[in-house]
């Protein structure tokens, strides 16, 4: 029998922070193709491979955070490392034990470059004979020096190769001052000739001789740069095609160049040159790039606001209120750095919402996974399909996705990330849920996003939000939703304000008619049993209709609700008060009218 022809693809991060929105869609795309081509009889797979050779930066939280977000968004990976998550998935809010995502089948892992050295090491090796690669022993200063004097003289700044440096010719000389332990780097001999790539998705991208210099592919520290590792992994893991963003462009051509000069040393064969596809920009709406910047730029124009408002807030009052230090609030504000933890303390410190940038921020916020997959499908590509109303088709899952994807469908301008059409996708999708579905997803979510809140609300009653659901889920447009809903319920009996505009407008207007409306209610309330949601409506509904709230149309009961919901959350607004009420209990519901009339003093 003939073997399976193999597809592979492989989403490659770097683990120095979250997942990013558009790494996301890189990850997904290249799930997808692989997924497709087994439809079509081959063995397609996807891979994981974690490239932590920047030893400062990396860091096995970031990698497992990564790998915890691709599960959570239902993009499980064939190869690489392995990863225990709950039975079920996240869609159902419902766990059912442990399984794996990952594992080593075709035996090509280790999955983390780090780990991976020797190979790296013995293919510069092979390389440095070959005469395409060599020690080159200039200082930061020296090469900082000679970018100056380019830039003085308006120039481009390249690399200038040594006088002594041949192409094809071993340079025994240079590799004994490195053996010696001279500090050095190692560069790749670029060759003077054009380099084409050709991209399945931007079409062939030429890149003139001489237009590239010699690049670094190992560092002075040992370990080999991005650009060497991948091509050297890509090959080794036989990766067959490479879809990413098109801000990667740029490097293809020194990858191409590297895939070019390369045999592999088991079997002296060239090295073979991937299909690659480079996807469109993710913008803002504004047309900039979506960054993890954003979050800094958003923070820190709120502290300048606040700066320029009250000249008591300084640098020294914020790195003392948020425990960053002075240093790291004045650097950041400098615009010197953009620190992710200053960004988020700045935030709290003003009670400003950051945008969400990395898969992280969008799961704290109470996105769906499920969702999110839909959305970052369609930055990029589309199905070529209409809906029942003859409109393009937007709203699909991910099997829908491993069906339909092609790279031909992927375009080639930049994408613009739609907020507002996100958070309409996700509020749809909250509302098409049955109750109990919706209960066991906000569950999930608020036992690993607000768990002091979920304990609270039980607390009150253990069916608390089987209670709420009917009401909560069409007002809800993401998870968190709920903890603004459900406020009202959290809050201690006597540990929350007044809003003094509704106390006003529903209490004390008319000579204090909503407080004789409130006394009225409390009334039937405290005789009322049992304590359900449709007794106490049916009890509100008595007091209104006691005082003459009643129109051609039925009873009004708006004079008593508002009345009700000022006492018991201290605004004008909750979910109905039927359940409310009933979530809250007799006992509390009775102590925040008394409270209400005792301090409002009407």
């Amino acid at each position: 029998m003939a073997p399976i022809p193999l597809a592979v693809t492989r989403f490659a991060p770097s683990p120095t922070g979250h997942l990013h929105i558009g790494g996301a869609r890189s990850a997904l795309f290249c799930w997808a193709f692989a997924r497709r081509a087994r439809r079509d009889g081959i063995d397609g797979r996807f891979l994981i491979r974690i490239e932590d050779t920047d030893q400062t930066r990396s860091s096995d939280e970031s990698a497992r955070g990564i790998l915890e977000d691709l599960a959570w968004l239902g993009i499980e990976w064939d190869d690489g490392p392995e990863l225990k998550v709950a039975g079920e998935s996240s869609r159902s809010g419902e766990t059912g034990g442990t399984r794996t995502i990952g594992g080593d089948p075709r035996g090509v892992g280790p999955f983390f470059q780090a780990r991976r050295v020797a190979l790296y090491n013995a293919h510069i090796d092979a390389l440095a004979h070959a005469g395409r690669a060599y020690p080159a022993f200039e200082t930061p200063e020296e090469l900082d020096a000679r970018r100056r004097d380019a830039i003085a003289a308006k120039r481009t700044y390249r690399y200038e190769r040594p006088a002594d440096v041949l192409p094809g010719v071993f340079h025994e000389q240079r590799w004994s001052r490195a053996r010696s332990g001279e500090r050095h780097v190692v560069r790749f001999v670029f060759p003077e000739e054009e380099v084409i790539v050709h991209d399945s998705i931007l079409g062939d991208v030429r890149t003139a001789p001489g237009e590239l210099d010699d690049l670094v592919i190992r560092k002075a520290d040992g370990f080999p740069t991005y650009h060497f590792a991948v091509v050297i992994d890509d090959e080794l893991m036989g990766v067959t095609h490479v879809l990413r963003a098109q801000e990667h462009l740029a490097n293809t051509p020194r990858h191409v160049a590297m895939q070019r000069a390369l045999r592999r040393l088991d079997n002296g064969r060239p090295f073979t040159v991937p299909v690659y596809g480079h996807m469109p920009v993710i913008c803002n709406m504004d047309g900039s790039k979506m960054s993890k910047r954003d979050k800094a730029k958003a923070a820190r124009k709120a502290a300048r606001d606040a700066m320029a408002r009250d000249p008591s807030i300084t640098a020294a009052t914020l790195g003392s209120q948020t425990g960053m230090g002075e240093p790291a609030v004045s650097g950041f504000l400098a615009g010197e750095n953009d620190s992710a933890q200053t960004a988020e303390a700045l935030a709290g410190r003003f009670n400003v919402p950051l945008p969400e940038i990395e898969i992280w921020d969008f799961r704290r916020s109470g996105y769906l996974p499920e969702v999110i997959v839909n959305f970052v499908a369609l930055l990029g590509w589309n199905p070529g399909m209409k809906d029942a109303d003859g409109k393009d088709l937007e709203k699909f899952d991910l099997p829908f996705i491993a069906e339909h994807f092609s790279i031909d469908r992927v375009g080639r301008s930049s994408s613009k990330f739609d907020r507002a059409k996100l958070l309409s996708f996700n509020a749809d999708a909250i509302a098409a849920m049955t109750d109990d579905h919706f209960v066991r997803r906000v569950r999930r979510w608020f036992a690993e996003y607000e768990p002091g809140s979920l304990a609270t609300l039980e607390a009150r009653d253990p069916a608390a939000l089987g209670i709420l659901a009917p009401a909560l889920r069409p007002r809800c447009r993401t998870l968190r939703d709920v903890v603004r809903q459900v406020a009202f319920a959290l809050a201690q009996d006597n540990g929350y304000a007044f809003d003094p505009a509704a106390v006003e407008k529903h209490l004390r207007a008319g000579g204090g008619a909503g407080a004789l409306s409130l006394r009225e209610a409390r009334s039937h309330l405290a005789s009322l049993d049992p304590w359900s949601p449709e007794a106490i409506q049916v009890a509100i509904e008595q007091a209104a209709r006691r005082l003459g709230f009643v129109t051609e149309k039925g009873v009004n009961v708006g004079p008593v609700a508002q009345p009700i919901r000022v006492a018991i959350a201290g605004v004008s607004v909750s979910p109905p008060l039927g359940e409310s009420l009933a979530v809250l209990g007799k006992a509390a519901t009775l102590a925040r009218i008394d409270r209400c009339l005792k301090e409002v003093g009407v």
